[in-house]
C-alpha cells in the first residue's frame, strides 16, 4: 500500500500529481461553468419504460421500509468478532446465559466457511484474528474442540501462526481469561489522558473511533484483570509449551523499531509508576468516558468503545447495577439483531440518520413529490437529529457554531461531516410546511461544515486535520485506521452540498475542488475511504465535481468515464471487491452489484453519458437483477469502516443507490442552486 499525501496508510497506486498547469489542473476559477439542470435525453425503445417501472417498483419497497416516526434503518452487517466479543464480555463479567450464547453460536456457526475459517466479508479469505475469536466464542457456547468444524478451525490456526500471529486486540479479549500473556501486549498507560492537546500521541491525535477505543483500554491494560479461563486454548497455539513465543525487534533506526522500543520503555513504566498519578490518571480515563456517555447508554453509537468503557468502568470499581452500568449493558442489547431461524447477529453500529438521508434523496430523485408525507416525515426526524451543542470536534475547532448530524441514533459527541452533508442535501429535496425550520438547520450545517474543512483544503468524516502520522505506528494500533485523515469521497459530498448551496464560487468549495482534482488517480478513479473502493470514490466525486460547474468534457471527468467504462462487467453491472484496498489486480473488479453499478451509473449520468451504450447497460442491469417487490439482493460488501480491515454491508444500499440511478436516469440530474 502506498502513502496518502498527508502520510496515512493508503491505497494501491499512487496519487495524481500536485496541480500543474495542465488544463485539467488550472485554477477552479478558470474552469467553472455555471451549474445547470440537464434534461432526461430519448433512451432506446422501451429502456426508459423499463427503467421507470423498476424506479416505480423500488419506491413503493423503499417506502414501506420507512419508520413510523420518520426514519430508515437497514441491518449494518459486519463480521463475527462483534458476535465473539459481545459473548467474552458477558463470560468476563459473569452475566452469559444459554439463551444468547446459543443464539449467538447458531450465527457464527452458519459464517464459518468449508475451510473452518471466518473470513471478514463475504467471499473474502480466511482471517486468523476472526477466527480465533469465533472458535473461541463457539467453546463458550459448549462446542467441543473435537467437533469436526472445530477442529478445522483449530489446524488453519495453527497453520497460520496460531493465537500468537493473531492482532492485538484479539489476544487482549483472552489476556482478560489468562489464554494469553498481558506482559506479552503493547502497553498503553492511562497517564495518555494527561497529555495536552499539542503534544504527539495525545488523545485527539486518535480518530474519534480510535480514542474512545483507547482511552477505557488504558485503563484494562493498567489493570490487567484475568479472571478463570473455563477451558485451556491449547490447540491454538503452534506449540503449547511455548505460547508466547518473543517477537523479533525492527531496527531501531526503522520508525517500528522506535516504537517497539518506547513500547518496551513504557512496559517498565508499569512496573515504576507512582500509584498517586495512575489513580489519577484512571479516575481521569473514567471521568473522560463518563462525560461522553450518550443519552441511550452507549458510547458514539457503536458497539467496540461501549464494550471497552464498560470493562474498564466495572474494573474501577462501578457495579453492574449502577446506572451508568446499567444503561451501558442496555445499550448493547439493542446492536443484536435477531433472525428468523433464531441466530442474533451484532451489529457494529446503527445507520438511521445515514440511510434516512440516503432514502429521501432517492426517492424524490424517483419522482416522488417534495411535500410527499413521507418526505416530510423524514425531514421532520432528520430536523430532530441535529445536534447543538459542541463535542470532541470542538477540541480542534473551538470558536465553531455547532449544527452537524451524527450517523447514528444517539451520538452528539461525534457529528461527522459526511452525514451533515448528506442530510442538508436531504433537506433540501423536501417542501417542509415549516420552511424557516429547515432553512436555520441547513444554514447551521453549511457553517459547520466550512469550519470543518481541514488545512489542506479536504475534509475527513469527524475531526478537522486529524493527519498526525504517530498514533498509526504505534504497535498497539494493529486493528485498523486510527486516524481521520480528509478523503476524496467525503469532500465531494461536501463540495456537492456546497454547490447546491449556491456556494460553488466560495473560496472553501474552490479549495476542495482543486484538492480533488490533485487526488485523482492517474487512472482515471478517485480512492473510497468508506466505501469499496475507487467505483465509490469516482461516483462520489464526479457528482460533485459537475455540481460545482465542472463541465462534463473536462479532462478530469473524462479520465474519470474512461476509467468506468474500461471496468464494466460483461454482464453491464459494476462491482470492486474489497481486496482492491491492497491489491492492484482487483481494483475496479468484482462480481457486479447493486449498489456499485449505481456509483457508477451516478458518475456518469452527471458527466452527461446518458446516452452511451454503457449506462444503457447499466441500467438494464439494475431492471433486469431487481427482486418481484421492487428490491435488489446484495450479499458483497460494498461499505468500508478501516480499508480492507473492517469491512460493512450496509443492507440499505442496495435499495437506495440504485433508485437514486434510476431516477436520475429517467428524470435528468436534480437542479443545482446558481449563485445568488
Amino acid at each position: 500500500m502506498t502513502a496518502t499525501t498527508d502520510g496515512s496508510a493508503g491505497a494501491v497506486g499512487p496519487r495524481a500529481a500536485a496541480a500543474s498547469e495542465t488544463p485539467d489542473t488550472l485554477p477552479v476559477t478558470a474552469v467553472l461553468h455555471e451549474p445547470a439542470v440537464r434534461a432526461a435525453e430519448p433512451a432506446p425503445d422501451g429502456l426508459d419504460r423499463i427503467a421507470a417501472r423498476a424506479a416505480e417498483r423500488s419506491i413503493t419497497h423503499l417506502l414501506g421500509r420507512q419508520d413510523a416516526e420518520g426514519w430508515w434503518k437497514g441491518d449494518l452487517e459486519t463480521n463475527v468478532t462483534m458476535d465473539a466479543e459481545d459473548l467474552l464480555l458477558r463470560q468476563f463479567l459473569g452475566i452469559l446465559d444459554e439463551d444468547t450464547a446459543r443464539a449467538a453460536a447458531l450465527f457464527i456457526r452458519g459464517e464459518q466457511r468449508e475451510d473452518g475459517t471466518w473470513a471478514t466479508f463475504h467471499g473474502g479469505p480466511g482471517e486468523l484474528s476472526a477466527t480465533v475469536e469465533a472458535y473461541v466464542a463457539l467453546r463458550l457456547a459448549g462446542d467441543g474442540p473435537d467437533d469436526p468444524h472445530m477442529a478445522r478451525a483449530a489446524a488453519w490456526v495453527r497453520e497460520r501462526g496460531g493465537i500468537a500471529a493473531a492482532r492485538v486486540f484479539t489476544r487482549i479479549w483472552l489476556a482478560l481469561f489468562g489464554w494469553w500473556r498481558w506482559e506479552d501486549l503493547p502497553e498503553l498507560p492511562p497517564e495518555l489522558i494527561f497529555l495536552p492537546k499539542w503534544f504527539p500521541l495525545n488523545i485527539y491525535d486518535f480518530g474519534c473511533w480510535a480514542r474512545q477505543t483507547i482511552v477505557p483500554l488504558t485503563v484494562v491494560s493498567a489493570k490487567r484483570p484475568v479472571r478463570p479461563a473455563p477451558f485451556p486454548l491449547d490447540e491454538l497455539h503452534t506449540d503449547p509449551s511455548r505460547p508466547n513465543p518473543p517477537r523479533p525487534l525492527a531496527p531501531a533506526a526503522s520508525w517500528d523499531g522506535l516504537f517497539q522500543r518506547l513500547d518496551k520503555a513504557l512496559h517498565v513504566y508499569h512496573r515504576v509508576a507512582p500509584r498517586r498519578l495512575r489513580k489519577a490518571a484512571m479516575n481521569a480515563a473514567a471521568r473522560w468516558i463518563v462525560e461522553r456517555q450518550e443519552n441511550d447508554g452507549c458510547w458514539g453509537g457503536i458497539q467496540p468503545p461501549a464494550v471497552y468503557s464498560v470493562i474498564a468502568l466495572y474494573l474501577l470499581g462501578y457495579d453492574l447495577e449502577h446506572p451508568v452500568m446499567r444503561e451501558g449493558l442496555a445499550s448493547l442489547d439493542r446492536f443484536a439483531v435477531h433472525r428468523e431461524d433464531g441466530a442474533r447477529m451484532i451489529e457494529a453500529c446503527q445507520s438511521p440518520v445515514w440511510d434516512t438521508c440516503l432514502a429521501t434523496i432517492a426517492l424524490a430523485d424517483a419522482g416522488v413529490p417534495a411535500d410527499h408525507p413521507a418526505l416530510v416525515r423524514a425531514a421532520d426526524w432528520m430536523l430532530g437529529e441535529e445536534i447543538v451543542r459542541p463535542g470532541d470536534w470542538a477540541v480542534r475547532r473551538p470558536g465553531l457554531p455547532p449544527g452537524g448530524w451524527a450517523f447514528e441514533f444517539h451520538n452528539d459527541n461525534y457529528p461527522d461531516i459526511d452525514d451533515t452533508a448528506e442530510v442538508v442535501l436531504a433537506l433540501r429535496r423536501v417542501r417542509h410546511p415549516d420552511p424557516a425550520r429547515i432553512e436555520s438547520a441547513i444554514a447551521r450545517g453549511v457553517r459547520w461544515s466550512l469550519g470543518m474543512q481541514s488545512r489542506n483544503g479536504a475534509w475527513a468524516a469527524f475531526d478537522a486535520d486529524n493527519t498526525s502520522a504517530f498514533p498509526n505506528r504505534l504497535p498497539f494500533c494493529d486493528f485498523g485506521e486510527v486516524i481521520d485523515p480528509p478523503s476524496a469521497d467525503v469532500t465531494a459530498h461536501v463540495v456537492e452540498m456546497l454547490a447546491y448551496e449556491g456556494k460553488a464560487r466560495h473560496p472553501r468549495t474552490r479549495r476542495g475542488i482543486e484538492w480533488l482534482l490533485a487526488e485523482q488517480e492517474p487512472f482515471g478513479a478517485w480512492f473510497g475511504r468508506w466505501g469499496v473502493n475507487y467505483v465509490y470514490g469516482t461516483g462520489s466525486v464526479v457528482p460533485a465535481l459537475v455540481a460545482a460547474g465542472l463541465p462534463g468534457s473536462h479532462p478530469a471527468i473524462r479520465r474519470a468515464v474512461t476509467w468506468l467504462e474500461s471496468v464494466q462487467n460483461e454482464d453491464g453491472g459494476w462491482g470492486e471487491d474489497l481486496r482492491s484496498y491492497k491489491e492492484e489486480a482487483w481494483i475496479g473488479r468484482g462480481a457486479s452489484t447493486a449498489s456499485q453499478t449505481a456509483w457508477a451509473l451516478l458518475a456518469l449520468l452527471a458527466a452527461g453519458e446518458r446516452a452511451s451504450t454503457t449506462v444503457e447497460r447499466g441500467v438494464a442491469w439494475l431492471a433486469e437483477n431487481q427482486r418481484p417487490d421492487g428490491s435488489w439482493d446484495e450479499p458483497y460488501f460494498t461499505g468500508t469502516g478501516f480499508p480492507w480491515d473492517f469491512s460493512i454491508n450496509y443492507h440499505l444500499y442496495r435499495q437506495v443507490f440504485p433508485l437514486t440511478a434510476l431516477g436520475r436516469y429517467v428524470n435528468g440530474e436534480p437542479a443545482v442552486a446558481r449563485e445568488g
